[in-house]
């Protein structure tokens, strides 16, 4: 390709697919200004990317979650309906059983999907409780009883001898995600806990060779200089895996009736997510169905090369069999 013939402001992203060197926050920002008529060459330079950076021993990443103690959350993150600070209508439970976690699982084994992620409400654990160890159980009967399946966990925010005791156990990934850029954190998501909480955790599981699962989400009232700020945190963070979510207003919640982003400012953050991460899984999660609709097939060729399916601890989310059909039709164009 020439480039004499591209915009100006798509050459860092030409340069990406050539030589597989991120771009700067600079070029990052540049791109962030794209018309929305150049916001589809971005998408296919950004998808020609993922293709020859991403792509590894697995196309297409999929992963599901199990929403394993629901509701009741100290925690008082805006947009989350698990929020006690909050007024949804959710189901509330303490920690499920063994077994209804085992069912969970050898459903996704039969839909084909690789990645399994158990998930918990409330702040975290800082230390081993017996709540903690019921769940360090679980993951060794899944690990036992399903050893094709890829274990992944998202309990909060992590101490020392948890994170250690998860690093036993094996687990495939660890999801705490950031959100939004660090500065906005307090204002945008939740001032119960900081940023720094969760960035301690990461940097824990770090150190313990825990693969991280870390990324954020769109609509919460963050600008695009937000979403370049917090794409490059997730690069210095060394994240393995990014997912990234557009915000479900939720009633109850203090966004509810929040105003969505447009498609094609969605398209870009995705797109310059890949292009600061050639070679990471980029996985595109909450608000596909239910707020993308007729665009997450477009997503899904912006540079993204994974997707949450099932549902998403609180809303509903596609039917796997959908899913699969649906992702049959991306492979097509790659």
């Amino acid at each position: 390709m020439d480039t004499k013939t591209l915009h100006p402001q798509i050459t860092a992203a030409y340069r990406v697919l050539e030589t597989g060197e991120p771009i700067s926050r600079a070029e990052a920002a540049l791109l962030a200004d794209l018309p929305g008529e150049l916001a589809l060459d971005l998408a296919a330079l950004a998808n020609k990317v993922k293709n020859r950076y991403a792509s590894g021993t697995e196309s297409l990443h999929t992963c599901s979650i199990m929403n394993a103690k629901s509701g009741v959350c100290g925690e008082n993150c805006k947009f989350c309906a698990q929020s006690r600070h909050n007024r949804a209508d959710i189901e509330v439970y303490d920690l499920v059983d063994e077994e209804s976690v085992l069912i969970e699982a050898r459903n996704c084994i039969t839909e084909g999907v690789s990645h399994f992620g158990i998930v918990t409400s409330g702040y975290g654990y800082k230390k081993i409780t017996p709540e903690f160890q019921r769940v360090l159980a679980m993951i060794e009967r899944l690990h036992a009883d399903l050893p094709d399946l890829h274990v992944c966990a998202s309990l909060g925010i992590l101490g020392e001898e948890p994170a250690a005791a998860l690093a036993a156990q094996g687990i495939a990934h660890y999801n705490i995600n950031i959100q939004v850029a660090p500065d906005r954190y307090h204002d945008l998501i939740a001032d119960t806990h900081t940023v720094e909480d969760r960035i301690k955790t990461i940097k824990l599981l770090r150190k313990n060779n825990i693969s991280v699962c870390c990324g954020g989400i769109m609509g919460v009232g963050e600008s695009m200089q937000d979403r370049i700020d917090m794409i490059f945190t997730l690069q210095e963070l060394d994240v393995s895996v990014i997912p990234l979510n557009v915000l479900v207003p939720i009633n109850g919640t203090p966004l509810e009736g929040s105003e969505p982003v447009s498609v094609a400012d969605i398209v870009k953050t995705f797109a310059i997510c890949r292009l600061a991460h050639p070679d990471k899984i980029i996985k595109f999660a909450a608000g596909r169905e239910t707020i993308m609709k007729d665009f997450q097939g477009l997503l899904m060729l912006s540079g993204a090369n994974g997707y949450l399916t099932g549902g998403y601890l609180t809303t509903r989310g596609r039917d796997v069999a959908d899913d699969r059909r649906f992702a049959s039709q991306i492979a097509s164009f790659n």
